[in-house]
């Protein structure tokens, strides 16, 4: 076996070697000679590579577990631990960003009483650009530091939790005194706790709409548009600092679909010129519309969790082919539901495909779809 001295002149003759060939190709040539140099000695880099990305899988995996907002922002937490020797959750409610939960702290309960600084520094920054912002803990909120002290290292890491497009909570990690701080498979963390909130939001109002009882009487006239909002699982928390203060409501729960001011009439009014279920009775007409808004969700369901699979199924006009499980999937939900009402003949779960999806490009779709199965 080569000691360390030749180890290290054979690594240097293969990079200068490979520095030489296409900027492009560096990365993959540069680890594949370099390995092919060294001697054979226990685990290789490309084996540790393997382990720690299946450990990153198990982490997503027990987020994805979670089926309430309480139970994955737990595991975002737990799994954060394996890849940051400190870290904490504050939610972001009214420009003020809360303590929830923390862990690695020496007084963890002291998270929940405490509140960041969102004016200056990378709580600021991640707040006001939805970036991960890493910082020196010279930048850091100073009660904070002074409170709970700072990394040995100094360096820190504050990650936006980006709900539709809002900041629904931050996390903060640092490398405690034993300098572990992952920063790449933390922001991953937090991306597929956003997904996986959003996924979990559009499921559970599915399933509260298709359940709704039949509309009897007029109701209350809608807003023109409505939003998504965060059902806020930190409310049961009142800290400290905020004890002064009347509690907020707790927001409605879930994710809201934006409808348009047509869809949220009365089954009992009279129809309009252009309303498409115009000729049918209140309660068939019902039915259409609560078919379309379940296959509305579902579908975004599809497109949410599946972005990178959308566009190159788009580019390469194979989309079908791609996503071909979860349209399946999908389709099998919406027929078993309303694939024997009066909404059946209305097709909305395939039509909403191809226009959500396939942006109303059927050739999107590919060769193997079939939109009349």
């Amino acid at each position: 076996m080569a000691d360390s001295k030749d180890l290290q002149q054979i690594v240097e003759r293969v990079v200068a070697q490979v520095f030489e060939k296409q900027l492009p190709k560096l990365q993959s040539e540069l680890v594949r000679s370099v390995l092919a140099e060294m001697p054979a000695q226990g685990a290789t880099p490309a084996g540790q590579a393997e382990a720690s990305a299946g450990s990153l899988v198990q982490a997503v995996a027990g987020i994805h577990a979670g089926s309430t907002q309480k139970e994955i922002l737990r595991a975002l937490l737990d799994a954060g631990s394996s890849y940051a020797a400190r870290v904490a959750l504050f939610v972001v409610k009214a420009g003020a960003a809360n303590g929830w939960q923390g862990r690695g702290f020496s007084d963890d309960e002291g998270i929940k009483d405490f509140s960041l600084e969102m004016s200056a520094g990378p709580v600021a920054h991640a707040y006001q650009n939805r970036v991960v912002a890493p910082a020196n803990i010279a930048e850091m909120d100073r009660r904070f530091v002074e409170r709970f002290d700072g990394p040995e290292n100094e360096q820190l890491l504050v990650l936006p939790l980006v709900l539709k497009d809002k900041v629904a909570a931050l996390l903060y990690a640092d490398g405690g005194t034993n300098n572990l701080l992952d920063a790449p498979s933390l922001e991953l963390l937090v991306m597929a706790t956003s997904s996986w909130l959003e996924v979990v939001s559009l499921r559970k109002q599915a399933h509260r709409d298709d359940g709704a009882a039949p509309v009897d009487r007029a109701p209350a006239p809608a807003p023109i548009q409505t939003v998504s909002s965060f059902s806020d699982p930190f409310a049961v928390h009142t800290p400290k600092h905020t004890a002064a203060r009347a509690p907020e409501p707790e927001p409605a729960a879930e994710v809201v679909e934006v409808a348009a001011p047509a869809a949220a009439a009365s089954a009992a009014a009279p129809a309009t010129a252009t309303d498409p279920f115009a000729g049918l009775s209140p309660e068939d007409a019902e039915t259409h519309r609560k078919a379309q808004r379940f296959a509305r969700l579902l579908v975004d369901e599809i497109k949410l969790y599946n972005q990178a699979k959308v566009a190159e199924g788009r580019r390469h006009k194979d989309l079908y082919d791609r996503l071909k499980e979860d349209i399946e999937k999908s389709r099998a939900t919406y027929q078993k539901r309303y694939g024997s009402t009066t909404a059946a003949s209305g097709d909305y779960f395939m039509k909403e495909v191809v226009r959500n999806l396939a942006e109303e490009d059927l050739a999107v779709m590919g060769a193997h779809f079939n939109s009349k199965k």
